[in-house]
């Protein structure tokens, strides 16, 4: 099937063909007719399955076909030079939007924005706004008095918006919940029963959702009108296209030389590696760059222009590493990311299905690699459960751990290894007379002695020789080879990335 047989506008068409888009997913191909129809859609639906396109071509065709409203006699902005001129104060005109969509993160709601901008790009009177958590409320103002056809936000911003009454929902005709169930995770399940509340009984609403069962399908039935539920097999939750690999460590020294060596791999692109904490990707980013990396952290307590910046860094390939919490595991969509690194397993299961899902997009294949310590066992089965496959555990020659894993399935033959191209013929060890260093003694996190971050008896860089043994080359203790001896090393090979 085609675009032009799911009966979509043809300015729709022309943007999809200029763009390089034909032949829609099985999600685009189920959904678009109903929601052209008018019909409200409960959609099960992975990442990377096309279900932006699934409920905003269909949107975007019933906003094309509205009749026109009548020329006002005036602009909004003439109106506001009158009001100066009389000496009142302008009164601002809350935005009436046609649409609104819902997403959880700041990043998923601006790929939706700029995906609407693309679909939409031969369609006149069609204004697509972003309207989020770390955006200055002055250019928000600015976008609203703008009075956009669809908004695309998230719930707590809005709601922000929608109590100073800058934004009246009366004339709202589609309502889209993408990724209800993150939302729901997130603790949004109050705002978006607000928001709800807020918009006409007779508005036309599709919730997209990993999962339509439990909390998310008791909302769903409240929020819906005899809706049509759609649900797309899950091969996209196997992610056949992505090679998983679990490796065993010790410990946090033995974890972070085992990074450094697997990110030296020269068949990495750019990578996105995951961590449970803001701080740990601050500090893992800025260490990684010390190494000869080209490293950005993305968190949520970064301003989103300086998120906005990252991003744009990693998609014009600038930045090679992005270490990131899953505040980006959602809403990130560059093609040359061609490895997953889970620095930390994620709380939830299917957080893991949506960061490794960052690789391996538009049918190219990726590589997922997990640093999990032994104690992390039961998170790793249940993200087996979750997925329906096994996960293969892996071992580098050198970084073997000491403990060993329970038996589990063999490596695949002729798959990818992690140990080619290795930088180095052995392992790294740290400080003090332990090898490995521990969370103590050495190691790339050590904080007591010889470690990256030491802070006592000056030991972190070049200070007195720790006890057990002759300081190695360059200083005393774990951390970057040519400064305090393992961990991640300044002086493996590296390659330049300016000219991207």
């Amino acid at each position: 099937m085609t675009f032009e047989a799911l009966g979509l506008n043809p300015s729709i068409i022309k943007a999809l063909t200029e763009a390089g888009y034909t032949t829609p997913t099985p999600v685009q191909e189920k959904a678009i007719p109903a929601a052209i129809s008018g019909q409200d859609l409960l959609v099960s639906s992975q990442t990377g399955s096309g279900k932006t396109a699934a409920f905003m071509l269909p949107s975007l065709h019933q906003l094309a076909d509205l009749p026109q409203a009548p020329q006002a006699a005036r602009t909004p902005n003439q109106d506001r030079q009158a009001t100066r001129a009389r000496g009142e104060r302008p009164r601002f005109q809350p935005a009436q939007p046609k649409m609104l969509v819902l997403t959880p993160t700041r990043e998923l709601a601006l790929q939706v924005t700029t995906a609407t901008d693309k679909y939409g790009s031969y369609m006149r009177r069609v204004r697509v706004v972003s309207i989020l958590g770390g955006m200055p409320y002055p250019k928000q103002m600015q976008l609203l008095s703008r009075n956009p056809e669809i908004l695309v936000a998230t719930p707590g911003r809005l709601i922000d918006h929608m109590e100073s009454g800058k934004i009246d929902f009366s004339q709202l005709q589609i309502l889209v919940l993408d990724e209800a169930d993150r939302m729901l995770d997130m603790g949004f399940i109050d705002d978006i029963e607000k928001i709800v509340a807020a918009t006409p009984a007779t508005r036309q609403t599709m919730l997209f959702s990993a999962t339509l069962d439990g909390v998310v399908g008791n909302m769903a039935k409240r929020i819906t009108n005899n809706p049509l539920t759609i649900q797309i097999a899950s091969s996209s939750t196997r992610h056949e296209n992505i090679m998983q690999r679990v490796h065993f460590v010790d410990d946090l020294s033995h974890k972070n030389r085992l990074l450094d060596h697997l990110l030296r791999d020269t068949s990495i692109d750019q990578a996105v590696i995951f961590t449970a904490t803001k701080r740990d990707a601050d500090t893992i980013a800025d260490r990684l760059n010390i190494a000869g990396f080209a490293a950005a952290a993305l968190h949520g307590d970064m301003h989103q222009g300086a998120r906005n910046r990252t991003l744009n860094s990693l998609r014009r390939g600038q930045v090679r590493m992005l270490v990131a919490t899953d505040v980006a595991a959602r809403g990130i969509d560059v093609p040359a990311i061609t490895h997953v690194f889970n620095y930390d397993l994620p709380k939830f299961a299917e957080d893991y299905v949506h960061r490794i899902g960052r690789t391996g997009r538009a049918g190219r294949n990726g590589v997922a690699i997990s640093l999990v310590n032994h104690a992390e066992g039961m998170q790793v089965k249940r993200i087996e459960r979750f997925t329906k496959q096994t996960i293969p555990v892996d071992v580098v020659e050198g970084f073997e751990p000491k403990k060993s894993a329970a038996p589990r399935s063999p490596r695949k033959p002729g798959g990818w290894r992690p140990g080619d191209g290795r930088s180095n013929s052995g392992p790294r060890f740290g400080a003090g007379n332990r090898e490995g260093g521990g969370q103590r003694e050495g190691g790339f996190g050590g904080n007591r002695e010889g470690g990256f971050g030491g802070n006592r008896e000056g030991r972190s860089f070049g200070g007195a020789k720790p006890a057990g043994g002759p300081r190695r080359e360059g200083g005393a203790g774990g951390g970057y080879k040519g400064n305090n001896g393992g961990g991640f090393r300044a002086d493996g090979p590296r390659r330049s990335y300016g000219d991207r």
